[in-house]
């Protein structure tokens, strides 16, 4: 492992178990195990190393998962996956949400975790196209939309979940409930998918 990638990893690591607040560069360069000199001479500063290893960890991750999303071919098999994600990936998905608050008072932190947004997001995108293509709901969403709200949902959650525990649960079961109603719409024949197209036409003009 270089310099660059162990500096990247003590990043992550710090982040994981000290938060945006303790990943000083002292304590980044202990969990590398290198000099903390050298935090300065290959990222710059300490947010130069945060917005770098915010980025390279979100590529790790989606990665990771890109497969399962392949996979996917329903909203609740999508939301079954977040379920697993948020499961498997807290840590991570808690430090995305302090780099997401981390950047409205430290704006250079923005880009990277926007880009680390960004790269969930294009996965759900790919799979709420699929899922909605046969539905009556496909020519009046806004998938890139729906798929960035998604997004922000999961991210939020881990910050809700730490206050209302019992409310976070019940935002993941009303998009469950959600999910259940869209299979329902597959379900429907063609005369009523024509009849409920015929309807929302109607009810957005």
């Amino acid at each position: 492992m270089t310099t660059k990638e162990k500096l990247l990893a003590g990043a992550l690591e710090t982040l994981r178990e000290r938060g945006i607040a303790g990943a000083s560069a002292r304590a980044i360069a202990g969990a590398a195990g290198v000099n903390q000199a050298l935090v300065f001479h290959h990222f710059g500063s300490v947010h130069g190393l945060l917005t770098a290893a915010c980025e390279h960890g979100a590529r790790e991750q989606v990665g990771a998962y890109r497969e399962r999303f392949d996979r996917v071919r329903s909203l609740t098999g999508l939301l079954e996956l977040g379920r697993r994600i948020r499961a498997d990936e807290r840590a991570d998905l808690a430090m995305l949400a302090q780099l997401l608050a981390g950047s409205q008072v430290s704006p250079e932190l923005a880009p990277a975790t926007a880009t680390g947004l960004a790269l969930w997001t294009t996965e759900i995108e790919a799979v709420l196209t699929r899922v909605l293509a046969s539905t009556p709901l496909a020519e009046f969403v806004d998938v890139g939309g729906l798929a960035r709200a998604v997004t922000a949902a999961f991210v939020g959650l881990d910050l809700y979940e730490g206050v209302d525990r019992e409310g976070a649960d019940r935002a993941v079961a009303s998009l469950e409930q959600l999910g259940h109603l869209l299979t329902a719409l597959e379900d429907l024949g063609p005369v009523a998918r024509l009849a409920i197209r015929g309807r929302l036409r109607r009810k957005t003009r």
